[in-house]
């Protein structure tokens, strides 16, 4: 038996490893199977070359609970080490590079590490008393060795019996880590880190109770925990539809069928491999984040990528693979890393070329999947121009009349002669509620302008970006004036009324309603607009819905706090006014108005609440 100290300069390196290494204590189970799957891996090349000799036999990764002895257990089946790899492996170079870690992260939040520091081992400490190593070196004739450490600088090593090549790694859990103690809390760990190993892993608790068994059954002893050859790492041409859409099922069990899927294979000028999907998105409420996991050669890093991926393809799922993107760093320098700017770029470049080929190939298809994809392809345009560029193409618009698509240069060859305003502007007229603003569209229509529907939850922000950002374009609402003034301010018909007359009706229709800001004009509207129409102006209208988005705060609460602005438009050459401006009854003559005025707010959705009740016993009264 031999006993000896750990050859390293800080005395009380331990604490250290527990507290600062990793701030999540269930890392743990990662680094150990990872080096376990690494031990096995080596000994398949060594085989391949000759090094290894004879029948590797079933090369596998075996995880046994004990609780009542309080130990997990995790074992391998690959090269094994002598007494001097121990040695060398576990008292001197592993603790050279911990010291060499401490000393460049020191005084650094350690929630701001990337796991995997190439010192996985000392992650036992952070959960065990005392930990074993029971190991026999492939080598022949080598002898099998047994390695103790109880977290002290002290270790002993000395030579046992061990039956099968491989490694052994014996955690005796702290009274502090005995949650490590419970097997569902173990499963479910090796399904989070360990799923797609490439070395099949099993769990067994030895110290569960078989429940009765029926004649001929046997008790299952062991539970396999991953699928060994995930789809991403296959070749594209090796996979089915159909193996795609299991996949997307293996790792999203209760999702719906994606959309279409993207395959990465890259291997220059870096490793990147990976099967990202676009989910169907059908309300705001349904967009999830944080839906893409990083592995690194199949060992789960995380599934916090939004320094790799770009923010608007967060909205994807799926799985991304790479060995070159740093994991011992913290976040503020991946962001700077040229990898990874370059993997970002490349993924970024997958997606525009697959929305484009489906476009190209398929629009039907893609016209059909918009309500899903429009929300990738508007928020990719707003916040990455490289992808604007590309988007352009196959970004649709689509008309809230007969539900048919546009991209924007055929949007642009529709309305060329009744869309450009007096600046040389194409003016884009929108809906953000097709039912709500049905009439103002059938106005709009009947002058042959085009309404595209702009009503998920980022049209409002797209709406901003784009006219910065495609020239000579703006976008208004439907509503947001008379039918005449969409385009181009005009002065609008001659008026069949009197001055005298306008302005008795002007003045009838300056009702006060709460939380309204409303202002009276009249002109000679033609004969078929509705008496009286109500109209916000296009620059407060954006703000409020924006401060409405963005919350509380800033520019943001004055706006939100400001009454809507709404103009009542009086059709003075609408039949309707020759009777009220006959009545003689004024308080008849106000209330008739005061309906016209609240039918026009109700068209906008601005009639809410005691407006709107008195609204309903006012016409129940004038009917009477």
């Amino acid at each position: 038996m031999q006993k000896g100290n750990i050859r390293v300069q800080t005395e009380n390196i331990f604490p250290i490893i527990k507290k600062f290494l990793y701030s999540d204590h269930e890392i743990f189970i990662r680094e150990l199977v990872s080096n376990a799957i690494d031990a096995t891996q080596k000994l398949k090349t060594l085989s391949s070359i000759g090094e290894a000799k004879g029948d590797l036999g079933e090369l596998r990764i075996d995880v046994k609970l004990d609780a009542e002895k309080k130990t997990l257990t995790i074992s391998d089946r690959g090269v094994g080490m002598t007494a001097e790899e121990v040695d060398k492996y576990l008292n001197q170079l592993a603790f050279s590079g911990a010291e060499e870690f401490l000393e460049k992260y020191k005084g650094q939040n350690e929630n701001n590490i990337i796991g995997h520091f190439g010192l996985g081992f000392y992650s036992a400490f952070m959960v065990s008393d005392k930990v074993e190593v029971f190991s026999k070196s492939f080598r022949e004739d080598a002898k099998a060795v047994r390695w103790e450490c109880d977290g002290s600088p002290e270790f002993t090593l000395e030579e046992v019996e061990k039956e099968f090549r491989g490694t052994d790694i014996v955690l005796h859990i702290n009274e502090e880590s005995k949650e490590f103690l419970d097997a569902y809390r173990i499963e479910a760990m090796l399904q989070k880190f360990c799923r797609f190993l490439p070395v099949p892993i099993y769990f067994k608790n030895e110290n569960e109770k078989p429940a009765e068994l029926k004649e001929g059954e046997s008790a299952p002893e062991e539970k396999s925990i991953n699928n060994p050859t995930p789809a991403w790492t296959k070749k594209p041409s090796e996979l089915t539809d159909e193996d795609y859409i299991n996949f997307y099922k293996e790792l999203y069990p209760y999702g719906e069928t994606p959309l279409f899927w993207i395959h990465l294979n890259v291997d220059y000028p870096f490793n990147l491999t990976g099967i990202l999907y676009f989910p169907k998105i059908k309300q705001s409420y349904e967009i999830q984040k944080d839906k893409i996991q990083l592995y690194s050669n199949q060992v789960f890093v995380t599934d916090e990528v939004k320094e790799i991926v770009p923010e608007f393809l967060m909205l994807m799922h799926g799985v991304i693979d790479s060995p070159d993107i740093p994991l011992n760093v913290s976040r503020s320098y991946l962001q700077g890393d040229q990898n990874v700017k370059r993997i970002s770029s490349h993924i970024t470049k997958k997606v525009a070329d697959k929305l484009e080929e489906i476009f190209r190939n398929d629009r039907k298809q893609f016209e059909e999947k918009w309500e899903s994809l429009g929300l990738f392809v508007k928020y990719g345009m707003m916040t990455d121009d490289k992808f604007l560029e590309k988007a352009n193409k196959f970004h649709i618009l689509q008309d809230a009349s007969d539900n048919s698509f546009y991209t924007l240069e055929e949007y642009k060859l529709a309305t060329e002669t009744l869309q450009r305003n007096k600046e040389g502007n194409l003016v884009i007229l929108y809906t953000t509620n097709p039912v709500q603003q049905d009439a103002y569209i059938q106005q709009a229509t009947a002058k042959g302008y085009k309404v595209v529907k702009m009503e998920t939850i980022i049209d409002n922000g797209f709406i901003q970006q784009m006219e910065m950002k495609w020239e000579k374009v703006q976008f208004v609402r439907v509503d947001s004036d008379i039918t005449d003034n969409l385009i181009d301010k005009q002065e609008g018909g001659e008026s069949v009324l009197s001055k005298d007359d306008a302005a008795t009706l002007k003045e009838l229709f300056g009702v006060k309603i709460p939380e309204l800001n409303v202002s009276v004009e009249v002109k000679g509207l033609s004969n078929d607009a509705p008496p009286v129409v109500a109209t916000r102006p296009e620059f407060m209208r954006r703000m409020k819905d924006m401060a409405a988005m963005q919350g509380a705060g800033g520019m943001g609460a004055f706006y939100a706090n400001m009454p809507d602005e709404v103009t009542l438009t009086v059709n003075g050459n609408h039949s309707v006014y020759k009777n009220i401006l006959a009545e003689t009854a004024k308080d008849k003559q106000e209330k008739l108005v005061h309906n016209l005025a609240d039918l026009a707010l109700l068209s906008q959705g601005l009639l809410k609440g005691n407006s709107l009740t008195n609204f309903i016993n006012r016409s129940v009264e004038l009917m009477g």
